[in-house]
């Protein structure tokens, strides 16, 4: 089975392999990326195309996608993945509309006026994987927050597929989003692009989105010059549930993490051995659906697990142990739990 079951007894030994993954790189690919850095800073848009047809294997007639370009993907996107992307797309930006923060000022009896001035960036660089695997999610959830704060210019970069240009589904995203600045390239040198800027790009404020330890280590050495989200390590998902959460749900949901890479964690903490039994026979059968099981059976063997529990207090005191990523509470009673979330 991909999914192994973990009793409590053995789960300091499990958890302890998890909790050893870390975003640093090696000192090879810290000396890689300074020199495809310095290489953009240098040369500007000739090191982008040289460096894109090294690493990517494809020379774009032009770094700066066409809008027809953008057009016909959008117009050719699927009906059901249109409909699916418009509605997450809504479903975030409702939940970032609530994130706002307000300016304010107040005088002080001494007259001192002291208060905060919310200002949006000026620019912000997207970020959006193409390579192995894109995800629309990933554009939505970098993009439409940056609109929703009222961030003027948003660029999108994006590595080239065989034709010269990012995977259809960015275009066709970016275009359902409003947006119309997209570039064709990737990795490291993408990142240097939107922090020097060259004469292509303009430099962006702030960098953000996901990318393999390449893209990482760029956006870790540009910090400084350019604000950057954060320095991600390899995704993660702890589902906490009980007996009456649906299998299946609680399986798609750990492989939504398994997929994204090799060292993706996937656990599932339950004191219900039925569960995690039924969690474990629906992550095989829907990982046969999946195109990438390749990456996902790894990161089940290596990194993830259905740890059963003596009680649902030892499932969140090792949810608040890990301190994952993203948490879900699949329970009857979450409002009781959430609040000895840590």
């Amino acid at each position: 089975m991909l999914l192994q079951i973990v009793p409590a007894a053995d789960v300091d030994t499990r958890l302890a392999r998890v909790l050893s993954r870390s975003a640093a790189s090696s000192p090879e690919v810290d000396a890689a990326v300074r020199d495809i850095l310095d290489d953009v800073r240098t040369r500007g848009d000739e090191a982008l195309l040289d460096l894109t047809e090294r690493f990517d294997g494809v020379r774009p007639a032009a770094l700066r996608v066409p809008i027809d370009a953008m057009e016909r993907a959008l117009d050719e996107l699927d009906g059901d993945l249109r409909e699916v992307i418009e509605v997450a797309a809504a479903n975030v930006r409702r939940f970032h509309a609530r994130q706002v923060e307000q300016s304010w000022f107040a005088d002080e009896p001494d007259g001192v006026i002291l208060g905060q001035r919310i200002v949006p960036m000026e620019r912000a660089g997207l970020y959006v994987p193409g390579g192995t695997a894109f995800y629309p999610s990933s554009l939505i959830m970098n993009a439409v927050p940056a609109q929703t704060a009222g961030v003027e210019s948003i660029a999108i970069v994006s590595p080239p597929q065989p034709n010269g240009l990012p995977h259809p589904t960015v275009l066709a995203t970016a275009r359902l989003l409003g947006l119309d600045e997209v570039y064709a390239v990737g990795g490291a040198q993408a990142v240097g692009a939107l922090a020097f800027g060259t004469e292509t790009i303009a430099r962006a404020d702030v960098i953000v989105g996901p990318g393999n330890v390449y893209v990482a280590t760029a956006k870790k050495q540009v910090y400084g010059q350019v604000a950057i989200d954060s320095v991600a390590g390899p995704s993660e998902i702890v589902v906490i549930a009980d007996e009456h959460a649906d299998a299946t749900h609680v399986a798609a949901d750990l492989l939504s993490q398994a997929e994204h890479d090799a060292r993706a964690s996937a656990i599932l903490l339950t004191p219900s051995q039925s569960l995690a039994e039924r969690v474990q026979s629906e992550v095989e059968r829907l990982s046969d659906l999946l195109p990438r099981r390749d990456q996902i059976a790894p990161a089940l063997r290596d990194y993830s697990a259905a740890v059963v529990t003596d009680t649902m207090e030892d499932a969140i005191a090792l949810s608040n142990r890990l301190a994952p990523e993203h948490l879900e509470i699949l329970t009857v009673n979450p409002w009781e739990i959430l609040p000895r979330i840590r």
